[in-house]
């Protein structure tokens, strides 16, 4: 198996430990790029994409110098959800082998969610049932302008229980609800209105741009307060303030300041000097 990666001084990136069915590309400043490379099948899910996906995310946790992980679909589709073959195969399992099916999607959904660095899915085309999972499992979602997504498992008898608390965090429960039990197709306009994306452009000749963008962006950001400031949403959110949340916020903060990054932070704003890991 190969799977091409663009520059080897990022390292722990295994490229012969993945399948080819994902690519990941990584460049020296630690931008990488995963690409679900399946385009004959809309880039469609399968035990084996899965799979590769998750491997993919668990190399890029460990991955010494990446900064940004951008996930796309190879050949004008982001995702198509699941793969038919991959569906007439389940049909015949016992539900204790769908649920463990099952699993390896919601592990790998998990491992994107939790992946330190910001996470940004770059959506052309279709984004359907799983695809759409992805995208609202990551920390930003941008959109071209043809894309469209949709939640149709209830057309087959089915909920889309495994992504639901990715798409739920993002679109709210009422939308949820609707888009769930409809399993409508919607445009590209509406999945911003209702947030399961945040940005639209025209196509994805934009889309470079927005690497560049981003990527400045978060090389003057330091790496372990961008992973430390994902947890603390993921921790604060939907919480009581109470004392205990206060006080927790407090010695988060506190933590912080005394932190490596911390000190070198702000004694680099004093001294107005950039901090080592923007250098």
């Amino acid at each position: 198996m190969t799977n091409p990666i663009a520059d080897p001084l990022v390292e722990n990136i295994d490229s012969d430990a993945l399948s080819d069915l994902v690519v990941i590309e990584a460049t020296p400043e630690g931008i990488a790029t995963v690409t679900i490379n399946r385009p004959e099948k809309k880039n469609a899910f399968n035990a084996e994409v899965i799979a590769a996906l998750h491997e993919a995310f668990e190399t890029l946790k460990d991955a010494d110098g990446v900064r940004l992980v951008f996930l796309t679909g190879a050949g004008g589709a982001f995702s198509a959800g699941a793969d038919l073959e991959w569906m007439r195969s389940a049909a015949d399992w016992s539900e204790s082998d769908n649920r463990d099916d099952a699993m390896g999607l919601a592990n790998m959904l998990s491992a994107l969610h939790h992946l330190p660095q910001l996470t940004v899915a770059l959506i052309d085309g279709p984004a359907f049932g799983g695809g759409a999972g992805l995208a609202a499992a990551c920390d930003l979602a941008v959109a071209t302008e043809r894309s469209t997504f949709a939640f149709s498992e209830v057309k087959l008898g089915l909920t889309p229980a495994t992504i639901s608390p990715y798409v739920i965090q993002a679109i709210g429960p009422r939308n949820a609800k609707v888009l769930f039990a409809t399993g409508r197709v919607f445009g590209a306009t509406d999945a911003l209105k209702w947030g399961l994306v945040q940005e639209v452009v025209p196509d994805p000749t934009a889309f470079p741009v927005i690497r560049e963008t981003l990527g400045a962006a978060m090389m003057a950001c330091a790496p372990g307060a961008v992973a430390d400031a994902k947890r603390l949403v993921d921790d604060v959110e939907g919480r009581v303030i109470d004392h205990v949340l206060i006080e927790e916020t407090a010695r988060r903060i506190a933590a912080r300041r005394v932190s490596e990054e911390g000190q070198e932070g702000v004694r680099a704003f004093l001294d107005k000097r950039k901090p080592g890991w923007a250098e």
